[in-house]
């Protein structure tokens, strides 16, 4: 779906008005922050101080409520930099999560995606403790973190790790990712090409199209202003799944966003395709 540029900020409006509406009609909600959780155990970060340092997680959540909906989010930054932050959608009844993950090129492939499941492995496992519901847990980033996210989601073997199904997953938003193998990890395994040189094989998430997979949501910005090739290849991953029949996709291209812009543009449209995925349940 494209998007013009003046229908962002109309879009955005109408859902903050309607979403000033329900807050109006609904009492006042106490959310509450915890930081620096480790996600993952003791044994596995025992001899190494970085993954000790790294695989830390924050936590808002709408202290009272019960069976709340969850968006766990990994934060940009081409997996070589960044750091966890709760994305711009506090205040919305969901639980957010933010999580660190080892970074490049102190860890090597596949270390991100290994911390990008024991995180969500950690909210599945004990979201119920602060009211949420395991079963409403979306995975959500921007850039790189958009990439882990639909990778945990798609490739089965991750989570797989620890038990679980990544069938399971509420569903998955991806703002502005990589849907071949992120440039980084083809550098980390001796890939020496151009960077924009797509590549299609384990680690990109067009290796996993099917049918039988969480709902999914692609936001780009506009194909003038974004990363070179970024909306083509999230139209191309929407049509494959479409194609192979999975049963909800959807992707936005955000005019007058650009790779930068277009998370925190994107935001509204993140919240509505959770909102509505949980009323089809």
């Amino acid at each position: 779906m494209k998007v013009p540029s003046t229908w962002v900020g109309i879009v955005a409006c109408m859902l903050v008005m309607s979403l000033a509406a329900t807050a109006q009609a609904k009492p006042e909600v106490e959310y509450r922050s915890e930081y620096n959780i480790s996600y993952c155990d003791a044994a596995s970060t025992r001899d190494d101080e970085y993954r000790q340092q790294q695989c830390k997680l924050d936590i808002y959540y709408p202290k009272g409520a019960e069976r709340f909906a969850t968006v766990v989010w990994f934060h940009g930054g081409g997996l070589a930099e960044g750091a966890r932050y709760f994305p711009d959608l506090k205040d919305q009844g969901i639980a957010l999560v933010a999580a660190s993950y080892r970074l490049a090129p102190r860890a090597q492939t596949p270390s991100f995606l290994q911390d990008a499941a024991a995180a969500v492995a950690w909210v599945i496992d004990n979201i119920e403790r602060y009211g949420g519901d395991p079963g409403k847990v979306f995975v959500a980033g921007h850039s790189a973190g958009a990439y882990l996210a639909t990778m945990i989601a798609m490739d089965p073997r991750w989570l797989a790790e620890h038990r679980l199904s990544h069938r399971n997953l509420a569903g998955v938003i991806a703002v502005s990712g990589q849907m071949t193998t992120h440039f980084t990890i083809r550098q980390l395994r001796g890939d020496q090409s151009p960077r924009l040189r797509p590549v299609i094989d384990e680690y990109a998430p067009l290796h996993h199209v099917s049918k039988d997979l969480p709902p999914m949501c692609f936001i780009v910005g506009g194909r003038a202003i974004e990363w070179e090739a970024r909306v083509e290849e999230n139209l191309l991953m929407a049509a494959t799944l479409r194609a192979l029949g999975h049963p909800k996709v959807e992707i936005y291209e955000m005019e007058g966003l650009n790779h930068g812009t277009v998370e925190k543009g994107g935001m509204p449209v993140l919240l509505d395709f959770v909102r509505r995925t949980l009323q089809q349940e």
